[in-house]
């Protein structure tokens, strides 16, 4: 039996290139498990932060440490996208390499220029097929606004939210206090800065004081040029994972609980920080309710593969808000995607060799 190679694509030119070589290595194990060694054959890739391609030893080093490359002396670039000399880099694109002998790509990219479309993109034109969703699906999940367009367009309820871009908040002094006041009237306090484009709660900030709200929409605007500011609810946080193409199952549900004031990117990434529960307690209406709103939420951005669904659950009136969608979630020892399959009956050396199917389902050509 041919072994299918799997082009196993990390790091990325992101602040969330430390998680990517996590889930990564446990995306790796999962493909040499048992049940999945003769079938498949891994072929990493590692993109520096720089934005260099990386193929041969470096990339294993890297799995097999955990930690970022520091030195590449022992490994073969096969390209840096970044680089001036276009036609230098095309070269090397076109030339036979390790790209060339992959038959499907993983993509385990976090963050911007992994699963915001771009990266996607790059593999589309290459003609193999890949894990996750296609350019559109990867987009809409990576820009909040885009997302909750899309939310609202579907039907699907939320907490209310005011898009703002990084030129009004660094307008001239006498346009900045209108914003702010407008935000105060719309959405009051406590509320929730963010970049509308950065993933794992990367400079979001709570606030409750006009003070905050200043400083978190100054900080904010310096990762994004597109931000949203939304209202902060007493709600518990609710999580489903969906798994299909057109077709897609919702997992059972999950809920996070914390000390933290909230769910921030230490939490999220720190073992101990953070308790899952699944199931999560809750009423069996309310999570028929959110993995009915899971899968309307993965087909209203056009998602493919996988996707992490999170809700808001509001236990005194009953209310489920949408949140967000992560069309390319964690798969760390943390992560709670793989955690919810692995408690609705699909194990992660199952799931690792589903998501590969779906990718050649899907990029068929019938």
């Amino acid at each position: 039996m041919t072994k299918l190679r799997v082009g196993l694509l990390f790091g990325g030119r992101s602040g969330e290139h430390e998680v990517s070589i996590k889930s990564a290595r446990a995306i790796a194990k999962a493909l040499s498990a048992e049940e999945n060694a003769s079938k498949y054959e891994i072929l990493p890739f590692y993109i520096q932060k720089d934005g260099r391609w990386l193929a041969g030893e470096a990339p294993q080093k890297v799995l097999e440490s955990g930690s970022p490359l520091l030195e590449s002396a022992e490994s073969t670039s096969v390209g840096n996208l970044t680089s001036n000399a276009q036609t230098q880099t095309l070269s090397k694109w076109q030339s036979p390499s390790q790209v060339a002998q992959v038959d499907l790509w993983f993509p385990i990219l976090h963050g911007p220029n992994g699963e915001d479309g771009t990266i996607q993109g790059l593999l589309t034109l290459m003609q193999v097929p890949f894990v996750g969703s296609g350019v559109l699906g990867s987009a809409m999940g990576m820009d909040k606004i885009a997302m909750k367009m899309a939310f609202e367009q579907a039907g699907l309820a939320q907490v209310k939210y005011k898009a703002i871009t990084r030129a009004q908040v660094w307008s001239n002094p006498c346009v900045f206090p209108k914003l702010c006041d407008e935000i105060e009237a719309a959405l009051g306090y406590p509320a929730f800065v963010k970049p509308a484009n950065l993933g794992s709660s990367v400079g979001i900030a709570k606030v409750r004081s006009r003070q905050e709200l200043e400083a978190a929409l100054d900080n904010a605007a310096s990762y994004d040029r597109r931000l949203v500011v939304e209202a902060g609810v007493v709600a518990r946080e609710i999580e489903c994972a969906v798994l299909g193409n057109d077709q897609p199952q919702a997992s059972v549900i999950g809920e996070i609980t914390y000390d933290s004031d909230f769910y921030d990117y230490e939490t999220k990434y720190t073992e101990g920080r953070a308790d899952l529960l699944i199931p999560a307690p809750i009423p069996d209406a309310i999570a028929r309710q959110i993995q009915d709103m899971a899968l309307q939420a993965f087909a209203a951005v056009d998602a493919a593969g996988l996707a992490r669904v999170d809700f808001f659950y509001v236990e005194t009136t009953q209310e489920v808000f949408i949140n967000e969608i992560n069309t390319l979630p964690g798969f760390t020892a943390t992560s709670m995607y793989p955690q919810l399959w692995a408690h609705s009956g699909v194990p992660f050396p199952e799931l690792v060799d589903r998501l590969i199917q779906l990718a050649l389902e899907r990029h068929s050509p019938s």
